[in-house]
């Protein structure tokens, strides 16, 4: 996710779980099975050690243990893991490090596991980014994709009551934004998916990350394009102050206190509205247009590590998360899109018209690159956007330096 995270740092265990059942009233288990998951929000924990404790209900002779790990520091809770000897049974990991993880022979194929039934049971795009030669090494446990937000006060009295369509639209709603108190676009310019932020307008433009010749192409004149609005927009004072200081979640805070026109950002800000803010009234509109429409799209994905003892007790619960009463309830409760039919028919997510616009761009969608040391390649970029935002250097040799550095990553 990238997908999308908001940033608390919390480790929960679940070696006494919140209403787990007395000792007298279980069996001894005979396996334990330890499973990592990324803090999403609050709703996080107490969900995972309620599936937990319904499936030991169920499986008395299995031990399920939940570990919640901030999302910014997960990565390198798995690799401290893994290079100790002790990683878990089952793991939610970003989508994008799959591939890493395969190479390093620890992500374990699930096909064996599964039944045509069940891999038929997903939308098939967001199955496609953790299927790798033909195999399956995760499942798609939280998807979203991403859209403009816009506060229908501002953006009307600016003349765009429908949001903005195009890139010219954004600019010159936010300067009407400005000229009226407000703060126009919001630029991410820290932490993950600050490389993402650039890649919307990138995309729009006709770029692309990856060129035919396997090397990146985000340097291009789409991509030079794209930071020069961006920087512009800056320039102009047109974003908020101090973009390198802003995360996503920075912005969307902003955003729900009704100071902010515009933002680009997932679904599940629809949900944080309607508690924080009920009264704000804003729309979504598709990510604007350059010379073509586009989205990004994200999964994380849940994969079990083939040095885990009790695959099959592991499986068992994982196939229990995928199915539809806990799915609805994991996808409705962080905001995130279904990632299988079932789940998609529910009328949670068919009556509500605003998450139907971010289902509506999934045709469109581009993922990130499923290839090793794609965190290289982001944090090149992420560098050479930071230069640009603060002023210290020009977007077409800031993102050559960044290619050059990327390159570098793919070849290693």
């Amino acid at each position: 996710m990238a997908i999308e995270r908001r940033r608390l740092v919390q480790t929960l265990g679940l070696g006494v779980a919140a209403g787990a059942l007395p000792a007298a009233a279980r069996a001894a288990p005979s396996q334990s099975i330890r499973v990592t998951v990324s803090y999403y929000s609050a709703a996080t924990g107490p969900y995972f050690e309620r599936m937990a404790h319904n499936f030991m209900q169920a499986h008395p002779d299995i031990e399920i243990k939940i570990e919640v790990v901030n999302w910014n520091n997960l990565l390198q809770k798995l690799q401290t893991d893994i290079s100790g000897g002790v990683p878990p049974d089952l793991s939610i990991i970003g989508t994008r490090w799959l591939l890493d993880f395969v190479k390093d022979g620890i992500a374990e194929p699930l096909d064996s596991h599964m039944d045509t039934a069940f891999r038929d049971s997903f939308i098939g795009a967001f199955l496609k980014p953790s299927t790798i030669d033909g195999k399956v090494y995760g499942l798609p446990i939280a998807a979203s994709a991403r859209a403009m937000y816009y506060n229908t006060d501002m953006l009307t009295a600016a003349g765009f009551p429908n949001g903005p369509q195009t890139w010219d639209d954004v600019l010159a709603a936010a300067r009407k934004v400005k000229a009226n108190g407000g703060m126009g676009f919001g630029i991410q310019g820290k932490d993950t998916e600050t490389d993402v932020y650039f890649y919307y307008a990138m995309w729009s433009y006709g770029g692309q990350l990856i060129g035919t010749d396997g090397k990146v192409g985000f340097a291009g004149d789409a991509g030079v394009k794209a930071l020069t609005l961006y920087k512009q927009m800056i320039d102009e004072g047109l974003t908020e102050p101090g973009v390198t200081s802003n995360t996503r979640e920075d912005l969307q805070n902003v955003f729900k206190q009704g100071r902010l026109g515009m933002v680009i950002t997932a679904p599940f800000l629809i949900g944080q509205i309607a508690k924080e803010a009920p009264n704000l009234k804003y729309g979504i509109c598709p990510v604007p247009r350059g010379t073509k429409q586009v989205t990004y799209a994200v999964t994380d994905s849940m994969v079990m590590f083939n040095t885990s003892k009790a695959k099959q007790a592991a499986w068992e619960f994982l196939a229990y998360l995928f199915t539809k009463g806990p799915r609805v309830a994991f996808t409705k409760g962080e905001g995130f899109l279904p990632t299988t039919k079932a789940e998609a028919e529910d009328p949670v997510f068919t009556q509500d018209k605003r998450l139907q616009i971010f289902v509506s761009l999934l045709p469109e969608a581009q993922f990130a690159p499923t290839i090793p040391g794609w965190e290289d390649v982001a944090k090149a970029v992420i560098d050479g956007l930071q230069s640009v935002y603060t002023g210290q250097a020009q977007p077409g040799p800031a993102l050559q330096q960044a290619a050059a550095r990327a390159n570098q990553a793919l070849t290693q």
